[in-house]
Protein backbone atom coordinates (compact mmCIF):
# COMPACT_ATOMS: atom_id res chain seq x y z
CA UNK A 1 0.00 0.00 0.00
CA UNK A 2 1.55 3.65 -0.69
CA UNK A 3 0.97 5.70 2.21
CA UNK A 4 1.44 8.30 0.22
CA UNK A 5 3.44 10.05 3.01
CA UNK A 6 6.95 10.93 0.35
CA UNK A 7 7.74 14.78 0.57
CA UNK A 8 5.08 15.25 3.49
CA UNK A 9 6.40 17.07 6.73
CA UNK A 10 6.26 15.82 10.78
CA UNK A 11 6.35 17.06 13.88
CA UNK A 12 6.98 14.21 16.28
CA UNK A 13 7.50 14.63 20.26
CA UNK A 14 8.71 12.54 23.06
CA UNK A 15 10.84 11.47 19.77
CA UNK A 16 14.01 9.32 21.56
CA UNK A 17 11.27 7.20 23.21
CA UNK A 18 10.14 3.70 22.46
CA UNK A 19 7.14 4.23 20.27
CA UNK A 20 7.90 8.06 19.22
CA UNK A 21 11.23 6.68 17.89
CA UNK A 22 9.62 3.82 16.16
CA UNK A 23 7.66 6.27 14.23
CA UNK A 24 9.69 8.58 13.31
CA UNK A 25 11.93 5.92 11.85
CA UNK A 26 8.80 4.75 9.42
CA UNK A 27 8.50 8.31 9.05
CA UNK A 28 11.36 8.98 7.48
CA UNK A 29 11.81 5.90 5.80
CA UNK A 30 8.04 6.63 4.14
CA UNK A 31 9.88 9.84 2.97
CA UNK A 32 8.70 12.34 5.19
CA UNK A 33 10.54 14.81 6.10
CA UNK A 34 10.50 15.02 10.54
CA UNK A 35 11.23 16.95 13.07
CA UNK A 36 11.78 14.75 16.50
CA UNK A 37 11.39 16.56 19.90
CA UNK A 38 12.68 15.12 23.05
CA UNK A 39 13.80 16.93 26.68
CA UNK A 40 17.02 15.46 25.41
CA UNK A 41 17.76 14.34 22.23
CA UNK A 42 19.91 10.51 21.73
CA UNK A 43 22.44 9.56 19.43
CA UNK A 44 19.83 7.24 17.92
CA UNK A 45 17.50 10.10 17.25
CA UNK A 46 20.18 12.03 15.18
CA UNK A 47 21.13 8.80 13.68
CA UNK A 48 17.87 8.91 11.66
CA UNK A 49 18.32 11.85 9.91
CA UNK A 50 15.34 13.58 11.88
CA UNK A 51 15.77 17.37 11.86
CA UNK A 52 16.21 17.76 15.83
CA UNK A 53 14.86 19.90 18.77
CA UNK A 54 15.41 19.99 22.37
CA UNK A 55 12.90 20.98 24.62
CA UNK A 56 11.26 20.41 27.93
CA UNK A 57 7.45 20.56 26.86
CA UNK A 58 5.65 21.06 29.88
CA UNK A 59 7.19 24.96 29.97
CA UNK A 60 5.91 27.70 27.42
CA UNK A 61 9.81 27.58 26.61
CA UNK A 62 9.76 24.41 25.63
CA UNK A 63 6.40 24.62 23.39
CA UNK A 64 7.67 27.99 21.67
CA UNK A 65 11.10 26.81 20.84
CA UNK A 66 8.76 23.23 18.89
CA UNK A 67 6.78 26.25 17.12
CA UNK A 68 10.03 27.96 15.91
CA UNK A 69 11.44 25.29 14.87
CA UNK A 70 8.41 24.04 12.84
CA UNK A 71 8.24 27.27 10.91
CA UNK A 72 11.51 27.41 10.00
CA UNK A 73 12.51 24.19 9.57
CA UNK A 74 9.12 22.47 7.74
CA UNK A 75 7.38 25.69 6.81
CA UNK A 76 3.59 23.79 7.69
CA UNK A 77 2.89 20.43 9.06
CA UNK A 78 1.39 17.46 7.83
CA UNK A 79 1.64 15.64 10.26
CA UNK A 80 1.52 16.22 14.38
CA UNK A 81 2.43 12.77 16.71
CA UNK A 82 2.25 13.71 20.34
CA UNK A 83 3.94 11.00 22.09
CA UNK A 84 5.11 12.87 24.88
CA UNK A 85 4.03 11.22 28.34
CA UNK A 86 4.66 8.18 30.97
CA UNK A 87 4.84 7.35 34.20
CA UNK A 88 8.40 7.96 35.19
CA UNK A 89 9.73 8.95 38.65
CA UNK A 90 6.03 9.47 40.17
CA UNK A 91 4.94 7.32 42.70
CA UNK A 92 2.81 4.07 42.43
CA UNK A 93 -0.02 4.14 45.16
CA UNK A 94 -3.56 4.51 46.24
CA UNK A 95 -5.36 7.80 46.76
CA UNK A 96 -4.28 8.19 49.82
CA UNK A 97 -0.82 8.18 49.24
CA UNK A 98 -1.02 10.52 45.76
CA UNK A 99 -0.15 13.91 46.48
CA UNK A 100 -1.44 17.29 44.69
CA UNK A 101 2.28 17.29 43.07
CA UNK A 102 2.25 14.22 42.01
CA UNK A 103 -1.46 14.80 40.30
CA UNK A 104 -0.48 18.04 38.93
CA UNK A 105 3.31 16.91 37.09
CA UNK A 106 0.80 13.35 35.72
CA UNK A 107 -1.57 16.14 33.93
CA UNK A 108 1.33 18.38 32.83
CA UNK A 109 3.39 15.49 31.16
CA UNK A 110 0.51 13.50 29.95
CA UNK A 111 -2.42 16.37 29.09
CA UNK A 112 -1.07 19.82 28.75
CA UNK A 113 1.86 19.39 27.05
CA UNK A 114 0.12 18.05 23.99
CA UNK A 115 -2.61 20.35 24.12
CA UNK A 116 0.28 23.15 24.38
CA UNK A 117 2.37 21.92 21.41
CA UNK A 118 -1.30 21.25 19.24
CA UNK A 119 -2.27 24.97 19.97
CA UNK A 120 1.10 26.01 19.27
CA UNK A 121 1.41 24.57 15.93
CA UNK A 122 -2.60 24.48 15.12
CA UNK A 123 -1.80 27.48 12.40
CA UNK A 124 0.57 24.97 11.07
CA UNK A 125 -1.44 22.21 10.99
CA UNK A 126 -2.41 20.97 7.67
CA UNK A 127 -3.58 17.43 7.57
CA UNK A 128 -3.51 14.70 10.70
CA UNK A 129 -2.83 14.96 14.15
CA UNK A 130 -2.25 11.40 15.79
CA UNK A 131 -2.42 11.49 19.87
CA UNK A 132 -0.70 8.87 21.67
CA UNK A 133 -2.81 7.95 24.95
CA UNK A 134 -3.42 4.42 26.49
CA UNK A 135 -5.25 1.54 27.50
CA UNK A 136 -5.28 2.44 30.86
CA UNK A 137 -7.27 5.31 29.93
CA UNK A 138 -9.90 3.07 29.37
CA UNK A 139 -9.34 0.54 32.27
CA UNK A 140 -9.19 2.94 35.78
CA UNK A 141 -8.09 -0.19 37.53
CA UNK A 142 -5.39 -1.17 35.34
CA UNK A 143 -2.66 1.20 36.08
CA UNK A 144 -1.88 4.31 38.61
CA UNK A 145 -5.03 6.60 38.72
CA UNK A 146 -3.13 9.60 38.05
CA UNK A 147 -1.71 7.62 34.81
CA UNK A 148 -5.03 6.66 33.27
CA UNK A 149 -7.51 10.11 34.31
CA UNK A 150 -4.39 12.39 32.71
CA UNK A 151 -4.92 10.00 29.24
CA UNK A 152 -8.64 10.04 29.70
CA UNK A 153 -8.32 13.46 29.21
CA UNK A 154 -6.26 13.46 26.49
CA UNK A 155 -8.64 10.95 24.72
CA UNK A 156 -10.96 13.24 25.19
CA UNK A 157 -9.02 16.24 24.11
CA UNK A 158 -8.38 14.63 20.97
CA UNK A 159 -12.03 13.48 20.12
CA UNK A 160 -13.28 17.19 20.84
CA UNK A 161 -10.60 18.55 18.41
CA UNK A 162 -11.15 16.24 15.92
CA UNK A 163 -14.24 17.63 15.15
CA UNK A 164 -12.82 21.43 15.49
CA UNK A 165 -10.56 20.99 13.28
CA UNK A 166 -12.16 18.48 10.88
CA UNK A 167 -13.81 21.75 9.05
CA UNK A 168 -10.38 22.40 7.87
CA UNK A 169 -9.64 18.79 6.29
CA UNK A 170 -7.65 18.14 9.51
CA UNK A 171 -8.36 14.58 11.11
CA UNK A 172 -7.17 14.23 14.65
CA UNK A 173 -7.18 10.46 16.31
CA UNK A 174 -5.85 8.59 19.12
CA UNK A 175 -4.22 5.31 19.80
CA UNK A 176 -4.15 3.36 22.88
CA UNK A 177 -1.14 0.84 23.20
CA UNK A 178 -1.68 -1.51 25.80
CA UNK A 179 1.59 -3.60 26.94
CA UNK A 180 4.28 -2.10 25.10
CA UNK A 181 8.06 -3.35 25.51
CA UNK A 182 9.65 -0.08 25.96
CA UNK A 183 12.27 1.75 28.16
CA UNK A 184 9.70 2.97 30.17
CA UNK A 185 9.38 -0.70 31.56
CA UNK A 186 12.75 -0.25 32.59
CA UNK A 187 12.50 2.30 35.03
CA UNK A 188 8.74 1.35 36.17
CA UNK A 189 8.56 -2.40 35.81
CA UNK A 190 10.49 -3.04 38.65
CA UNK A 191 8.45 -0.20 41.08
CA UNK A 192 5.02 -2.14 39.75
CA UNK A 193 6.54 -5.33 40.36
CA UNK A 194 7.17 -4.21 44.20
CA UNK A 195 3.74 -2.57 44.48
CA UNK A 196 2.06 -5.71 43.70
CA UNK A 197 4.04 -7.88 46.52
CA UNK A 198 6.78 -9.58 43.82
CA UNK A 199 10.38 -9.68 44.82
CA UNK A 200 11.13 -10.98 40.88
CA UNK A 201 10.52 -8.48 38.27
CA UNK A 202 11.53 -10.52 35.30
CA UNK A 203 9.06 -13.13 36.03
CA UNK A 204 6.46 -10.16 36.86
CA UNK A 205 6.83 -8.66 33.46
CA UNK A 206 6.87 -12.03 31.60
CA UNK A 207 4.06 -13.03 33.21
CA UNK A 208 1.98 -9.54 32.90
CA UNK A 209 0.73 -10.26 29.27
CA UNK A 210 -1.26 -13.48 30.69
CA UNK A 211 -2.38 -11.41 33.94
CA UNK A 212 -3.63 -8.74 31.79
CA UNK A 213 -5.75 -11.59 29.92
CA UNK A 214 -3.78 -10.80 26.67
CA UNK A 215 -5.16 -12.51 24.17
CA UNK A 216 -1.70 -12.97 21.96
CA UNK A 217 -0.03 -14.01 25.30
CA UNK A 218 2.85 -11.19 24.86
CA UNK A 219 3.87 -7.68 24.76
CA UNK A 220 3.77 -5.98 21.87
CA UNK A 221 6.97 -4.11 20.28
CA UNK A 222 6.80 -0.15 19.42
CA UNK A 223 7.13 -1.08 15.91
CA UNK A 224 3.46 -2.47 15.88
CA UNK A 225 2.33 0.85 17.33
CA UNK A 226 3.98 2.86 14.81
CA UNK A 227 2.42 1.07 11.82
CA UNK A 228 -0.56 1.93 13.40
CA UNK A 229 -0.21 5.98 13.78
CA UNK A 230 1.93 5.95 10.67
CA UNK A 231 -0.81 4.39 8.99
CA UNK A 232 -3.78 7.19 10.46
CA UNK A 233 -1.09 10.08 10.21
CA UNK A 234 -1.34 9.54 6.25
CA UNK A 235 -3.82 10.36 3.55
CA UNK A 236 -4.55 6.88 3.19
CA UNK A 237 -6.38 6.85 6.25
CA UNK A 238 -8.19 10.32 4.72
CA UNK A 239 -12.03 9.61 5.91
CA UNK A 240 -10.61 8.24 9.37
CA UNK A 241 -11.12 10.80 12.33
CA UNK A 242 -12.23 11.36 15.98
CA UNK A 243 -11.09 7.49 16.62
CA UNK A 244 -9.40 6.23 19.63
CA UNK A 245 -7.42 2.65 18.01
CA UNK A 246 -6.81 0.32 20.66
CA UNK A 247 -3.88 -1.83 20.14
CA UNK A 248 -3.20 -4.27 22.94
CA UNK A 249 -3.27 -7.85 21.58
CA UNK A 250 -6.70 -8.22 22.50
CA UNK A 251 -7.00 -7.24 25.97
CA UNK A 252 -9.80 -4.95 25.84
CA UNK A 253 -12.71 -7.47 25.66
CA UNK A 254 -15.64 -5.01 24.59
CA UNK A 255 -17.96 -3.97 22.29
CA UNK A 256 -18.38 -0.15 22.12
Amino acid sequence: MDLQLAGKTAVVTAASGGIAGAVVRTLIAEGVRVLGVDRTVTPALKETGAVTVEADLTGAEGVEKVRQAAESELGGVDLLVNGVGGLAGLPVGGLADTTDETWQKAFELNFFATMRVTRALETLLREAVVNISTGVARWPTAGPNWYGSSKAALSHFSKGLADELGPRGIRVNTVSPGLIQTPLWDEYGPRLSAARGSDDTQKFLTDLPGAANVTLGRWGTPQEIANVIVFLGSPAAGYVTGVDYIVDGGAEKVIR
